[in-house]
């Protein structure tokens, strides 16, 4: 049922707003076995890392890496509330990025 969910708000959300979303790459993680759906609905193209190849995933690697600096990795985070994730997803869009030309990630989406 996860997976149906995520999908549903993922197909939502690039329906939304489908010129901030050329593709998507994620691991192969089970979550993600239901990706035809997603590319049917948006005609997004859906690309896979390769299996032990974490730097294929630069972005969501480097962001990972960025939320450990709230959390030491190995936490849960499964006891966290939506006020303290929303909190940290706003220090995250808001700090400047050198891959951006040091813009934060929320000025550019919003360009």
């Amino acid at each position: 049922m996860h997976v149906v969910c995520s999908n549903r708000r993922a197909i939502k959300l690039m329906i939304k707003m489908p010129k901030q979303f050329e593709t998507i790459t994620s691991d192969n993680c089970n979550e993600f076995h239901q990706y035809k759906k997603v590319e049917e609905v948006t005609n997004c193209p859906y690309y896979f890392a390769n299996p032990h190849h974490s730097w294929e995933l630069g972005t969501n690697e480097n962001t990972n890496g960025l939320i450990r600096q709230y959390f030491v990795k190995g936490t849960s985070m499964a006891g966290l509330t939506q006020q303290q994730c929303n909190i940290i997803t706003v220090k995250l869009n808001t700090r400047p990025r050198k891959l951006l030309a040091y813009k934060t990630p929320e000025e550019c989406f919003y360009e």
